[in-house]
């Protein structure tokens, strides 16, 4: 029997709270599952997508900014579920002449509905902060339990749906329920994800087997669908974006396939035939605006073609109709290999020729959607940079009581930079020990504030994976993927790299 009353945003924030204060995965699923149990029909949708950390609304307007100062909290919990999903509709509407002031004055009135905690949840959620431990394939679980069906019915449903969201009802229908969903052409499936390793050889040892090395390409993930003359051109978060790549589409269009859904990377290229900076292809997806420089696509594998799905044939059968399809320069370049120095040297030639590194891939492996498994396993060159911390923030869930979110700087002409964020790569430890650190260097009462400015002298060694523009941050770029690798107390702030050091990494 599951309860069909009213889900408060109390319990959603209590639920994660109680998955964040444990390590445990079995409690975390536990206490999820509970969640889930308890919502109504209705409800399921956007209880799912709370719980994994994410709202509904792709878009809002809103972000760390706007949230920085926040009306008085509500003393007692009256927010429903439903009413904060409805005021996140409200605000992601808004738009035109007068739009930041009447966004501001709804997000006003959903914070000041809302308790302290929920305020601290709702910043984080908005934010893509929420820390609980709860990603998506942990949710899944829960659904399992909840609904009491097999897992892995779950999570292909989840695949073929493209959503976790999507099928939490059908879960509660029943095993039978979830089984009816099918890849569908034209309707996005959950990218298939890849684990990392230090080298080629690693990779290579972890799959035991002949291997695929595909070149990892310095573009945006792309899946094409393709239907008689109709194709759809989607991202790895499902976004449609055929509209914004109108020469992608019209290469997939004229492929000798009726129904096709091939999954790949979109990338611009320059004169010389070397890949243009990541931006450059990133830009034509995030706006509508005209289309600029030319826009191809490299597919790397197949899913579906003339009525076949064939997400569960081994990848080397996949591999056969992908090149019966699609024309070589429409391919990611890629070696089929057991010799590991063979495979290296196609890795550093990858490199060399501005790409991103490899994925390797295990040859009779199925497609699994939707996963970080292991049967991809993707090998890039780390690069660091020496920064300087210019501010900090609270941490939240399991890291509440410590500073957590560190503010990156270069040295500039004038002083220090801002180019982002981080609080991945943190140790217990170093949580601990930045936490002391910083509350020394802060320039006015540390606990006054969730976010802490601090006198810039402490050094920090980033790695990350590459460096776009960006108008978010005063350095007019920011770090893809950074994260902490130690603090460098051997340097100082004077030592740190310039921010012309950082924009070299542009290109």
């Amino acid at each position: 029997m599951r309860f069909t009353g009213v889900m408060l945003l109390a319990d959603i924030v209590s639920t994660s709270n109680a998955v964040a204060a444990t390590r445990s995965r079995k409690a975390k699923v536990a206490a999820l599952a509970e969640c889930l149990a308890a919502s109504s029909r209705n409800e399921l949708p956007v209880v799912t997508a709370y719980l994994s950390g994410t709202l509904l609304q792709r878009r809002t307007g809103l972000g760390w900014r706007s949230l920085t100062s926040l009306p008085s909290p509500a003393a007692e919990p009256s927010l429903t579920v439903e009413d904060v999903h409805e005021a996140f509709e409200r605000i992601s509407r808004v738009a035109g002449a007068g739009s930041q002031g009447e966004r501001a004055r709804e997000s006003d009135a959903l914070f000041g509905a809302a308790t302290e905690s929920e305020q601290a949840w709702l910043r984080g959620v908005v934010t893509g902060e929420v820390r609980q431990g709860a990603l998506d394939s942990l949710v899944q679980e829960a659904l399992a339990v909840a609904a009491e069906v097999p897992l892995p019915a779950v999570r292909r449903a989840a695949m073929l749906a493209g959503s976790t969201v999507i099928v939490a009802g059908l879960a509660f229908d029943g095993e039978d329920a979830l089984a009816e969903v099918g890849l569908v052409v034209g309707r996005p499936v959950l990218p298939m994800l890849a684990s990392s390793a230090g080298s080629v050889t690693e990779a290579m040892a972890k799959l035991g087997e002949p291997v695929v090395v595909d070149t990892k390409l310095d573009g945006i993930r792309i899946q094409a669908h393709k239907s008689g003359s109709e194709v759809r051109i989607a991202t790895r978060t499902l976004e449609d974006i055929t509209s914004r790549l109108p020469e992608v589409a019209e290469i997939v269009a004229s492929l000798p396939a009726h129904t096709l859904v091939l999954d790949g990377e979109a990338m611009t290229l320059g004169p010389d035939g070397r890949p243009r900076p990541f931006q450059e292809t990133a830009s034509r997806t995030a706006t509508r605006s005209s289309p600029g420089t030319a826009v191809a696509p490299y597919f790397f594998d197949i899913l579906h073609v003339d009525g076949r799905d064939l997400l569960d044939h081994a990848l080397d059968q996949r591999l056969t109709e992908l090149d019966r399809i699609v024309p070589e320069q429409h391919r990611a370049p890629r070696l089929v290999t057991v010799d590991a120095e063979e495979a290296e040297r196609f890795a550093t030639e990858a490199v060399a020729a501005g790409q991103e590194g490899v994925v390797v891939k295990g040859v009779g492996l199925p497609w699994e959607a939707g996963r970080r498994g292991s049967g991809w396993i993707k090998v890039k060159p780390v690069h660091t940079l020496d920064l300087v911390v210019l501010g900090v923030e609270w941490g939240s869930g399991r890291r509440k009581g410590w500073l957590s979110n560190i503010h990156l700087g270069a040295r500039g002409p004038e002083g220090f930079v801002m180019i982002g964020k981080t609080f991945k790569g943190m140790t217990d430890q170093m949580l601990a020990w930045q936490t002391e650190r910083f509350t020394e260097l802060a320039v006015a009462d540390p606990h006054s504030d969730w976010a802490v400015e601090v006198r810039p002298e402490q050094v920090v060694e980033i790695a990350f994976d590459g460096v776009q523009r960006s108008t978010r941050y005063p350095g007019g770029v920011a770090l893809r993927f950074a994260r902490v690798v130690r603090y460098r107390d051997d340097k100082t702030a004077a030592e740190a790299d310039t921010i012309d050091t950082v924009r070299m990494y542009l290109h």
